[in-house]
């Protein structure tokens, strides 16, 4: 088939090489003209494991171009995957969504499908089916259909290529057929509804995994006061089916391109509808204030970190991308500089973006020891395989060997034997100093 992707972000580029990888010609389309120079000389303009190599993989196949009209007019499916940026008041804009349907209609010559691949507000897919009908001047038919992503960035290629299930909003045979037949080579379960159930699916499934997240920082805080231990209450809760392992991972909260800004997005809509969800709600205030927690810990140690050399080990939001949406890092990082510390800051991909917000308010070294060096405290905000397979000994080689761990990324018996203060989330602080 012939498939145009509006938007080379992180969806809209892994769409791209996976449906090129099952056989699928595929035409990428962004305003953006270096990134485009970029991808055509073959250079993957995002970091997300894997997906360099497969895109190198299927070049053949994969056409990089910022000329819009050429690329829809004989696609038979478009996808769109062009942000939807949240507001001040929490809803989703949907300004980028209507530029490139009006571009699609005045370039599609035939009967195509257009694939929603944003996250959108539940409605929104049978608004731009109407919006379609009344712009439509051509005879041809065209017809939306949502299918939304269900991809986590650091993981996003094994997520397209063994998702867990396809969904497939449609209103008719014709997009339904045409959508099924886009995935038939990749045998992977497909759910086929109505527009606004796969809208809905997107929404509560994220917004779901959110709340467990919140649930499980807020045990871990409660755990702190008692004297429990997150880790063995994690796994005691994990191993009952009903519940699950997954997402019971205590730390400094969740950020990214989706949860911040879909439970946002799904709070504002309910309240639009005069009808709260209050689980949501809280799911946004409990991330809000966790994502300081390591700085409430820190003014038990130092009354101002003015003058203090800080290393911070982690940047990016989770480990295997260099994406800083929501990262707590910019929270924390933020009142670090506003309190006048020296900030020495190590990642391993997301230092470069980092300097987008701070260019020259930190230090950026190039090694975990180099931050360290000299430091008076630590803290760990990304839980990189770096940094979880640090011999504990490095930590001595800081000034006043303080360690903050957002993350929980160290066993508590083998920090027990460094003379060391070690500090986590939910659990017992050590104290060897």
């Amino acid at each position: 088939m012939k498939i145009a992707v509006a938007g080379t972000g992180y969806v809209g580029l892994v769409t791209a090489v996976i449906l090129a990888n099952t056989g699928h010609h595929v035409t990428c389309v962004d305003i953006d003209e270096n990134k485009i120079k970029r991808l055509q000389a073959g250079d993957c303009v995002i970091y997300e494991p894997d997906l360099g190599e497969l895109m190198a993989d299927n070049m053949e196949r994969l056409t990089f171009s910022t000329d819009a009209y050429l690329a829809y007019q004989a696609a038979d499916v478009i996808f769109v995957a062009v942000g939807t940026p949240e507001k001040a008041d929490g809803s989703a804009n949907l300004k980028f969504v209507y530029n490139v349907i009006d571009e699609i209609l005045a370039a599609v010559d035939k009967d195509c499908v257009i694939a929603l691949k944003s996250t959108v507000p539940v409605g929104t897919n049978d608004k731009l089916q109407l919006y379609i009908d009344k712009n439509n001047q051509k005879d041809i038919h065209v017809e939306l259909a949502s299918n939304p992503e269900f991809l986590s960035q650091g993981t996003a290629v094994h997520d397209m290529l063994h998702a867990s299930r396809i969904v497939i909003g449609a209103e008719s045979d014709f997009a339904k057929n045409i959508m099924v037949k886009v995935y038939e080579t990749m045998d992977l379960p497909i759910l086929t509804t109505n527009r606004s159930s796969a809208e809905m699916i997107k929404y509560a499934s994220n917004d779901f995994l959110a709340l467990k997240i919140s649930y499980i920082n807020e045990i871990a805080n409660l755990c702190e006061i008692l004297g429990a231990d997150i880790e063995d209450v994690a796994q005691g809760m994990g191993m009952d089916p009903r519940i699950g392992g997954k997402f019971l991972k205590a730390g400094i909260g969740y950020g990214g391109s989706c949860f911040p800004k879909d439970t946002k997005a799904l709070h504002w809509l309910s309240n639009y509808h005069d009808n709260e969800i209050k689980t949501v709600k809280a799911a946004v205030e409990v991330n809000s204030n966790q994502k300081i927690k390591l700085i409430k810990k820190a003014r038990k140690y130092y009354d101002s970190f003015d003058g203090l050399k800080v290393a911070v080990l982690g940047l990016a939001f989770k480990p295997e991308t260099d994406d800083l949406r929501e990262a707590p890092s910019l929270d924390n990082i933020s009142i670090l500089v506003e309190d006048g510390a020296n900030i020495y800051a190590w990642d391993p991909v997301a230092a470069e973006n980092f300097k987008r917000f701070f260019p020259d308010e930190l230090t950026y070294c190039q090694t975990i020891e180099e931050a360290l060096e000299n430091a008076d405290i630590c803290f760990i905000f990304t839980e990189w395989k770096q940094v979880i397979e640090l011999d504990p000994k490095k930590f001595l080689a800081m000034k006043k060997p303080i360690v903050l761990d957002g993350r929980n990324c160290y066993d508590l018996n083998t920090m027990k034997q460094h003379e060391l203060v070690y500090d986590s989330i939910g659990r017992k602080s050590i104290v060897n100093l």
